[in-house]
């Protein structure tokens, strides 16, 4: 076991292991740290604890300090300089007629390197860009072109939920979301209804996906063939959240078919029908996945 703390950079950003270096570090303390871009300033997620080795990638960044008053008023002075940075860029870009949309700008805490994030829907030279900003910063410049999700993580903004990002609130990484995920949990297959705002499947679809396929794997599907309290039935339908089917069930092959609704628990599969093979989502909304 390693003695280490977690520390997070953004507010919804990945956390980091550091090692403390002999500092006791509580939650929401400010803490300057040596990372591979340079010190930083970041925020105290997990204070002080143990960790198992195989999590951990070696060799761990140290805690130089617990952060003071003065290095808070340092974080305040370099976002008032991003500020600027991002004016001049906007500017720059508009006069070079770069096809790129400037999305945010960070600045390390020591000072050293500017960091511009950009989206851009092919490959951009933008070396012009970089020794005018160099000129007019001297310091290391560097731009960072990121896709759509990113955008919308560091833009934040209020999802059809009415709720803010969960990108840009809670979560510290993306998870690979797909078009079998809404067909799991029966939703309408529309863009405009599974897509957040950045373009791509909405990151909740993820969320009950374990619960949907667990629940689905306990329910025939629609044609098979069941036993009922009340007799030989077919499925005509199926409710993944209260586990009931809806069957047309007949009390002796002679009988006219009646309409009724059980718990899985209730029946039992007597034949599944035999299925085509599932089609490929189409065309038109592969381009919404990851």
């Amino acid at each position: 076991m390693t003695e280490v703390v977690g520390i997070r950079f953004k507010k919804a950003g990945k956390m980091y292991y550091f090692d403390p270096a002999g500092l006791k570090l509580e939650k929401d303390d400010g803490a300057i740290v040596e990372t591979a871009r340079g010190v930083e300033y970041g925020t105290v997620v997990k204070g002080n604890m143990a960790v198992a080795e195989e999590n951990i990638v070696f060799p761990l960044k140290t805690v130089m300090r617990i952060a003071t008053q003065e290095d808070w008023k340092t974080v305040e002075s370099n976002h008032k300089r991003e500020r600027e940075a991002f004016d001049i860029c906007l500017e720059k870009i508009a006069r070079l007629e770069l096809e790129m949309k400037l999305v945010d700008v960070e600045m390390t805490f020591d000072r050293n390197k500017l960091i511009f994030y950009f989206t851009s829907d092919g490959r951009v030279d933008f070396r012009e860009l970089v020794k005018e900003l160099a000129a007019v910063f001297r310091m290391r410049i560097e731009l960072r072109q990121i896709g759509v999700r990113d955008e919308a993580k560091m833009l934040n903004g209020i999802g059809i939920c009415g709720r803010p990002l969960c990108c840009a609130t809670f979560l510290g990484d993306f998870q690979p979301v797909s078009i079998k995920m809404a067909k799991e949990q029966n939703l309408s297959l529309n863009p405009t209804k599974i897509s957040g705002i950045c373009g791509r499947l909405m990151c909740c679809l993820k969320y009950e996906e374990d619960v949907y396929e667990e629940l689905n794997r306990r329910l025939p599907k629609v044609g098979d063939i069941i036993a009922t309290p009340d007799g030989t039935g077919e499925i005509l339908s199926t409710n993944v959240l209260s586990q009931q089917v809806k069957a047309a069930v007949r009390k002796t092959e002679n009988d006219p078919p009646t309409i009724a609704f059980y718990h899985v628990d209730e029946i039992k599969l007597i034949r599944s029908k035999k299925r085509k093979k599932q089609q490929p989502a189409p065309e038109e909304l592969k381009a919404y996945e990851d």
